[in-house]
């Protein structure tokens, strides 16, 4: 949970200001850099399995989703394993995603250190649901055949995190993925591997993950490949107080079927508890921007309970809102 670790970035502190500069320069030319979509070319439609790039959490999203060198909760298993390895006790998180079209997804994720062989290890599972829909043919029943169906989508995940260093940590992930349509299905299994450095500096962090990798899936006769994503990310205390903390998050990611994409965020965070987001991804069809935000309330002796919540600006397809409910004990 953020609220254990924030006060670790604290604990960190340092009175190089050039640092910080360098810091915040490299983050700002990940986004200056950014090719024009006139330079480069989009393989829209070549790959399957598209739910697996929907995103799992409310407090990620919040942030666009510039959460690969940030992540330090159970949505780990999704944004980058080796994030992991910043649990330091059992995590427990479901969230839901009202998409557009009466589209329902929604992610379980689970987490606990292993004290016996170190290192911290997660499942999840996350899936997509049509609803019914009309089966309809084009020339003998326009109109229905009587029948419905749906499309839904499944992933399960084994996720593990483990420090190599003191400040550098790897984690991996195996899912089981499949989707199922009316009478026909299709499975396979992918995998994600990240890396996370920690500088020690104002919690300045590099993060690297490839997800998605893995063979292609056959639907009938038809085969496909999934969407294999890499990410490169970094972020940065800009302010740090007793009762104030503020996060820059940048990152760029090169998918294999579409267009290099960026996402930059920021986290507010007010003694530890109370959490304000804002985001903004480039180089995407319809949506850009991102707000949310977030509570945790203490409960037990060691327990919290989080709740965030995220806006997704979506253009024509209105908005996407999601929620997230964490608990930590």
């Amino acid at each position: 949970m953020l609220v254990k670790h924030s006060s670790s970035f604290l604990s960190r502190r340092t009175n190089k200001p050039w640092f910080v500069l360098t810091g915040v320069l490299l983050l700002c030319a990940l986004i200056m850099g950014a090719p024009s979509k006139v330079a480069a070319q989009a393989k829209v439609g070549t790959t399957g399995a598209q739910f697996l790039e929907l995103g799992v959490s409310a407090r990620a999203m919040g942030m666009a989703e510039a959460f690969t060198a940030i992540t330090d909760d159970i949505s780990a298993v999704y944004y980058n394993p080796a994030g992991l390895t910043s649990m330091y006790g059992r995590e427990v998180s479901m969230t839901y995603i009202d998409m557009p079209a009466d589209v329902g997804y929604g992610f379980v994720g689970a987490g606990m250190p292993l004290e016996a062989i170190g290192g911290v290890v997660g499942i999840s599972m996350y899936g997509l649901s049509s609803g019914e829909m009309i089966e309809r043919t084009w020339l003998r029943a326009p109109g229905g055949t009587g029948r419905t169906f749906g499309w839904n989508d499944l992933a399960i995940g084994l996720s593990y995190g483990r420090y190599l260093t003191d400040r550098f940590s790897l984690g991996f992930t195996v899912k089981f993925v499949g989707q199922f349509v009316h009478d026909y299905s299709a499975s396979g299994w992918s995998a994600d591997v990240g890396t996370i450095y920690d500088t020690g500096h104002r919690g300045f962090k590099i993060a690297m993950v490839i997800t998605n990798f893995g063979p292609d899936m056959t639907m009938i006769s038809n085969s496909y490949p999934l969407p294999i994503n890499f990410k490169f990310g970094s972020s940065i205390n800009l302010l740090e107080q007793d009762e104030h903390l503020l996060t820059f998050a940048a990152e760029g990611g090169h998918p294999s079927d579409n267009l290099e994409k960026y996402n930059t965020g920021l986290e507010y965070v007010f003694r530890d508890r109370y959490f304000l987001r804002v985001g903004h991804r480039f180089n995407y069809d319809e949506d850009g921007f991102t707000a949310g935000g977030g509570i945790v309330v203490p409960f037990g002796e060691d327990g919290e309970i989080s709740v965030d919540y995220a806006f997704q600006d979506f253009g024509i397809l209105s908005q996407v809102h999601r929620f997230s409910l964490s608990f930590a004990f």
